[in-house]
């Protein structure tokens, strides 16, 4: 016996808000991926700061991008907010590493935040399997 969950619609006003907070979760991030690919002289002195090669700066926006993506189709939502989380748990941990806190760990907490609120609003089955889980 297979034990599927199937997405019931959510109601129009939380589905339009889940997918406004995911909407603005999704250009946030691109917006970090492509300036990690561009390489702009902020991003450099960025890496600098954090003691990270620059050489690194590429790969991780690619990264960023195939999270993103899994993030915004709606069959690989939860998989992409778990390794966004991972990423932005790495830049919390960056920052705390050098004593570059408080500010500078703010927003990827508010983006983790902010992708796992707009999941929850647009998808019914996160809602399902927290209570699952009880």
């Amino acid at each position: 016996m297979q034990a599927t969950m199937q997405a019931a619609p959510a109601p129009k006003g939380r589905l339009w808000a889940g997918r406004i907070l995911s909407g603005l979760a999704v250009l946030f991030m691109l917006a970090d991926a492509v300036m990690h690919i561009l390489q702009p002289q902020p991003v450099v002195d960025a890496f600098n700061r954090l003691g990270y090669p620059i050489q690194l700066a590429v790969p991780l926006g690619i990264i960023v991008m195939v999270c993103v993506t899994l993030y915004a189709l709606p069959r690989t939502s939860f998989l992409g907010a778990l390794f966004l989380t991972g990423y932005l748990g790495g830049a919390v941990s960056s920052h705390v590493r050098i004593g570059d806190v408080p500010f500078n760990i703010a927003f990827p907490i508010i983006m983790a935040t902010l992708i796992w609120v707009g999941l929850f609003l647009r998808d019914r089955r996160l809602p399902a399997l927290l209570s699952a889980a009880r």
